[in-house]
């Protein structure tokens, strides 16, 4: 075997890992918040409003539940700070090699997607997203039928830009796989005499 081509696998020490809490990350969008708020709460709100209505029909004898929009007040109101602090906390970078995604309020959650395991990247928006010039970016990687990290929140040209930036990463990485493979697709084909 010759030495360029010997595996190596050494032992990495944990304290010399780079830390990835030291990465500067992006904040959301501030539209995002208003998306959250109303995408959070509006049910609930429309629930109360129709526990209100209800009873006030006369051909609805529901005399005496007068408290009956109280729980969907409760919620959205507990939905509403939900969406605020989720929208504090939520944010994003992009590294060399990787994607950085964190969110969450009582389980927060840092997800970071290797460049090498996306497969595919689309940019979309919903009407309200849309209105508020917001997009989300959802990356697939191998083997998933459903996108495995969804960046919400993003500006519309930020969005594009991620996305832009992350299918050339696919496509370098495609590349230089598809150079490796065929260097040793000729290594393989060469053959010594005996």
């Amino acid at each position: 075997m010759e030495e360029g081509n010997r595996f190596s696998n050494e032992q990495v020490e944990a304290s010399a890992l780079p830390e990835f809490q030291r990465v500067e990350l992006v904040p959301v969008a501030d539209a995002y918040l208003p998306w959250a708020l109303i995408t959070q709460t509006a049910f609930w709100l429309l629930l109360a409003v129709a526990a209100l209505v209800i009873p006030k029909l006369p051909f609805v004898p529901l005399d005496g539940f007068w408290w009956l929009p109280l729980p969907p007040v409760v919620v959205a109101v507990v939905s509403a700070v939900y969406a605020r602090l989720d929208a504090r906390y939520r944010a994003w970078a992009l590294r060399e090699h990787d994607l950085i995604y964190r969110y969450g309020v009582a389980w927060r959650k840092t997800v970071i997607v290797p460049f090498a395991r996306i497969q595919h990247v689309e940019a979309l928006h919903g009407p309200l997203e849309r209105y508020l010039g917001l997009m989300r970016v959802k990356c697939f990687t191998a083997g998933g039928m459903t996108a495995d990290l969804t960046v919400k929140g993003l500006d519309r040209a930020a969005a594009r830009r991620v996305r832009q930036y992350l299918l050339e990463q696919i496509a370098e990485s495609a590349a230089r796989e598809d150079e490796s493979s065929g260097a040793e697709a000729d290594r393989a084909s060469v053959h010594e005499p005996d």
